[in-house]
């Protein structure tokens, strides 16, 4: 192999080192569960189409039940702008169960705990992950 080509591969090699240093991690804490039974998810979105629609999302957590505090963790995401949903699915039935097909009746949240009346928006949910990564915290409304 000659001094060129295997000083490309070791550039390309620290070009990926350098790639995935700056990927961040996010931790989620989810309180407010009230019980055991089912799943709380995780729906991670970058943009605001498709918000709220879990086959849109950048990235689905599914965390067994429990009473309390639920942690996830997003790893490998770039610095960027990012909101979230989470929902407590109680029934296990892979959705978030709604009320008259507007008002959930299972535990819900977003990230940024905003108050809002109506659908939520990307923007109130919305937040800029660092490089160095972040805790977030959200608390599930019933």
């Amino acid at each position: 192999m000659s001094v060129s080509i295997r000083t490309l591969f070791m550039l390309a090699a620290l070009g990926f080192g350098a790639q995935s240093a700056v990927a961040a991690e996010l931790e989620v804490d989810v309180g407010g569960v009230r019980s055991v039974d089912g799943q709380v998810k995780l729906m991670l979105f970058e943009r605001a189409e498709g918000f709220r629609k879990e086959d849109k999302s950048r990235e689905v957590l599914a965390l067994p039940a429990k009473v309390g505090t639920v942690t996830g963790v997003f790893a490998n995401l770039p610095p960027g702008r990012y909101a979230i949903v989470a929902y407590h699915d109680e029934d296990g039935d892979g959705k978030l169960k709604l009320r008259f097909g507007m008002f959930p009746s299972e535990g819900y949240g977003l990230s940024n705990n905003p108050s809002v009346s109506g659908p939520p928006a990307f923007n109130d949910a919305a937040f800029d992950l660092p490089v160095t990564g972040a805790l977030l915290t959200i608390q599930l409304s019933y």
